[in-house]
């Protein structure tokens, strides 16, 4: 497991890596701040394409479990509290420099 999340770290310059930290652990905030900020950085887009995937998810998912009556709607607490546990992750690898992609969805790129 570790060989493969250097194996993705190892895709990004480290000079990328390290002045695009920050950009990249604010995307799970704003997730086109890194577009905005440093759209030539690759590492800082990789995030921003997570944080995006995640933002998608999380309107679809409400969506559909708010038109599913009761059950549903118990469910979305639960979802919601998945969100912001897979955003913590996001977050807290942007900020130390991996390049680690989320769990379940995270190998689609939407964002090349």
């Amino acid at each position: 497991m570790s060989e493969l999340i250097q194996a993705q770290t190892g895709a990004f310059e480290q000079t990328d890596i390290d002045s695009n930290k920050t950009m990249a652990g604010l995307a799970y905030l704003l997730f086109f701040l890194p577009l905005l900020v440093c759209p030539q950085s690759k590492y800082a887009r990789f995030h921003a394409n997570q944080a995006l995937l995640l933002f998608i998810v999380a309107i679809g998912g409400n969506i559909i479990l708010g038109i599913i009556p009761i059950i549903g709607w118990i469910l979305i607490p639960l979802f919601a509290l998945g969100i912001f546990i897979l955003a913590i992750m996001g977050l807290i690898n942007g900020f130390k420099g991996k390049a680690k992609r989320l769990p379940i969805f995270g190998k689609l790129d939407i964002l090349k």
